[in-house]
């Protein structure tokens, strides 16, 4: 029996593997034209900054709020309508022809689309025991670390037949996701185990983050703090310092996330088994860490993505884990909790770009530092903290 239920979750993980990567795989396409294409419509900087800071703010609020929808009515129909919203509002985008439309379209896409993916990782949590979860997080990291190596170089391609180009094409794949999940998904949340109506105000969506588990979800707000500040300067860094330009760039984020989807898809499972969550998530902590140190003293191709590589292999570590350990522990629905974790990482997407451009604005290497610092104070916080978390959950 127990190898039959396996298989099932086998297959049905590989289903949501594909799910975040083709979900994911849109999102990457249009990484390198947004900022382009906003500005051949005469958008300023602060404005494509606008930009990409309402898609994230939308994510932020409204991530928990359809995870807690989804724990009442199933993933499936939240999966399926956050894609199908990613596909019209993507196509939409690419269809504007001022900076109100676009900006009305992002913050229409941040909404739905916030549906999508936490509902994917609330399957995982629904499907897996917790002893194997960490792994099923793992694969699908994997798919998404996946989607943003080979996004922004099919984005890229496409803008050469113009910059709405890559935007059809993401609201293409989302749609295509759409009828995937539509025909291919089952739904991982029986109808006994969903709360009821009554129910509702126990799970508060936002009551999560200040609860028991608070140590774990500060920690993914850090990491995605401090990790935006890198992206955001990085590239003005090695350019602004050694002359790189963004093909070199792309090479270097090739590297890391293709290392980060190994660690994910092949290496979580066993060292979990090995080490246990919290020292798997001490070691990501620990090269992330050493990553943001070690960018200073760096100043070739071959060293910075090394450097780089080390995030990548971090990455995987961390998010899998602290995923995986929020949703043994949590006494409310895996809607809500997932729908919590993706709003801490969207207000680290929001607050980590606008102070890593301030600091770098008066050190070049000041953001790294800063995120270097960061990594002491979690590990330490961590460290001290953990054996006060709740023990986990049985498995319903």
């Amino acid at each position: 029996m127990w190898k039959e239920v396996f298989s099932v979750n086998k297959k049905h993980l590989a289903l949501l593997f594909l799910v975040a990567f083709l979900t994911m795989l849109g999102f990457g396409i249009i990484i390198p034209i947004l900022s382009l294409f906003a500005d051949e419509l005469g958008a300023s900087s602060f404005q494509i900054g606008v930009l990409f800071a309402s898609y994230n703010v939308m994510q932020l609020i409204f991530a928990p709020l359809w995870g807690a929808l989804s724990d009442r009515i199933g993933r499936k129909p939240l999966i399926a309508f956050g894609l199908f919203g990613f596909s019209i509002t993507f196509i939409l985008f690419g269809l504007a022809d001022s900076y109100v439309e676009m900006l009305v379209y992002r913050i229409l896409g941040g909404i739905v689309s916030a549906a999508a993916l936490p509902t994917v990782n609330a399957m995982v949590a629904d499907l897996f025991p917790p002893e194997e979860r960490a792994k099923g997080m793992g694969v699908v990291g994997a798919g998404i670390g996946l989607s943003f190596v080979f996004g922004p170089v099919i984005g890229g391609l496409l803008s050469g037949y113009g910059f709405a180009a890559p935007f059809f094409a993401s609201g293409g794949v989302a749609f295509l996701t759409f009828i995937v999940i539509l025909f291919a998904l089952p739904e991982s949340l029986p109808k006994e185990k969903r709360t009821s109506s009554r129910q509702k105000e126990k799970a508060n969506p936002f009551s999560a983050l200040f609860g028991s588990l608070s140590l774990l979800y500060g920690i993914l707000f850090i990491v995605s703090f401090a990790f935006s500040g890198l992206e955001t300067t990085f590239a003005l860094y090695i350019n602004d310092l050694y002359g790189f330009t963004s093909k070199d760039l792309g090479y270097m984020f090739l590297i890391m996330g293709i290392i980060s989807a190994l660690v994910q898809g092949g290496m979580i499972g066993r060292l979990v088994k090995r080490l246990g969550e919290p020292r798997v998530l001490t070691l990501g902590l620990c090269l992330y860490g050493i990553g943001f140190f070690t960018i200073p003293i760096s100043g070739n191709f071959w060293a910075l993505s090394l450097v780089l590589s080390l995030f990548g292999a971090g990455q995987g570590m961390i998010r899998a884990t602290a995923t995986a350990m929020i949703t043994q522990r949590t006494t409310i629905g895996q809607g809500v909790t997932t729908g919590a974790i993706s709003s801490m990482d969207s207000l680290g997407r929001i607050l980590g770009p606008l102070v890593g451009g301030a600091i770098y604005a008066f050190s070049y290497s000041g953001p790294f530092l800063l995120g270097g610092v960061l990594m002491i104070i979690v590990l330490l916080w961590f460290r001290t903290r953990y054996h006060r978390l709740p023990e986990q959950q049985k498995q319903a």
